[in-house]
């Protein structure tokens, strides 16, 4: 895979990924990397965060691996449930970190929009990053996201929701799943030739 034909398409979660954030060090990092804005970061509706994730894949020229973080997979997810095949076919894989379980006992109101989560599998190569110590997603919860949505799941021990809040600002060791992810890519690609 050539690795500069890549754009990063970065989906942030509820209230977006501040300054100090993994995804905005990333965006800055890549080499070719932009984020999905949403018009409302504070009060997300499903649809909506979904038609700006779709208008973002469609415009873009090339292919794309996203990179999205807790309501940014569950966003994905339902994205890629009801996504035309042209569309689908720009991924080249995801990787899903600290996806926020919306069917939780005691999730916040504004996400409970985005609920039931998408069950089916996406149909491009992805991994999963979750904690054993995530208040948005069990360690069980994330290991089932995985298994429905076919991901290759990673549980973490003690990192949180994986945040600036949990002591993840630049968040450098995730650049090894990120590499994990298109190793994947590149497996399923010569299994396909």
């Amino acid at each position: 895979m050539r690795r500069h034909a890549i754009h990063y398409l970065i989906l942030p979660g509820w209230q977006g990924s501040p300054a100090e954030h993994w995804q905005s060090h990333w965006q800055r990092s890549l080499p070719d990397a932009s984020r999905v804005e949403q018009a409302d970061w504070l009060n997300p509706q499903r649809e909506a965060w979904v038609a700006r994730l779709e208008q973002h894949i469609a415009a873009a020229s090339g292919q794309l691996i996203l990179v999205a973080h807790s309501l940014g997979c569950v966003t994905l997810a339902h994205w890629a449930a009801q996504a035309a095949p042209a569309l689908l076919a720009k991924v080249r894989g995801a990787l899903l970190v600290a996806p926020a379980d919306v069917e939780r006992p005691g999730c916040p109101q504004e996400l409970q929009n985005f609920a039931p989560m998408p069950r089916q599998s996406l149909p491009f190569p992805s991994l999963l990053v979750g904690s054993d110590n995530d208040s948005a997603a069990t360690p069980e919860r994330a290991l089932q996201l995985a298994r429905q949505w076919g991901a290759e799941p990673v549980v973490l021990s003690g990192v949180g929701h994986i945040n600036v809040k949990s002591g993840h600002g630049q968040w450098e060791q995730g650049f090894a799943y990120l590499y994990r992810l298109q190793t994947l890519i590149e497996q399923q690609a010569r299994r396909r030739a």
